[in-house]
């Protein structure tokens, strides 16, 4: 796959993100293993801007490992220093499925009671309104009753 290509500004940007993160892979003695590559691709995938630390004192080796990171995980190469190496690429929206029979839940509902002397302001109060509970005209949550069926309309 190839590799992101991003603008100076686009790369500053995400220097400047990457600032704060430490280091979410570290890359040992054996190099980029098909392991290794598995845990920077998940890392990619749920953070889209990582660190990766190689302990490896040859910078040549470095530089080469970052550009086939970048090719292999189709990431833009942010920056290179020291044993320090930051990749990025953008997260993959996730895909909600709608549940169908999903019921709505709590609601908050603001209520305002008004004072009998007139210059006051009116009271505000939020109050949580369940699915089985309903708001009276005084501000009251009250369980909702069950309707009772007709004899007449059952026997249909």
């Amino acid at each position: 796959m190839p590799q992101i290509t991003l603008t100076p500004a686009q790369r500053k940007v995400h220097r400047a993100d990457a600032h704060h993160l430490n280091p979410v892979v570290l890359v040992g003695g054996d190099g980029l293993t098909p392991a290794v590559i598995k845990e920077i691709n998940a890392a990619l995938h749920a953070h889209g801007l990582i660190k990766v630390r190689v302990f490896s004192d040859d910078r040549v080796a470095r530089e080469a490992m970052l550009q086939s990171l970048a090719d292999e995980l189709d990431a833009a190469p942010i920056q290179h220093i020291g044993k320090l190496l930051v990749l990025w690429r953008p997260v993959p929206e996730k895909v909600k499925a709608p549940d169908e029979d999903r019921k709505p839940g709590p609601r908050d509902v603001k209520v305002l009671k008004f004072s009998k002397r007139g210059g006051q302001r009116p009271e505000v109060k939020v109050v949580r309104v369940l699915g089985n509970q309903r708001l009276t005209p005084g501000g009251q949550v009250k369980r909702a009753k069950v309707l009772k069926k007709s004899v007449k309309k059952s026997a249909l």
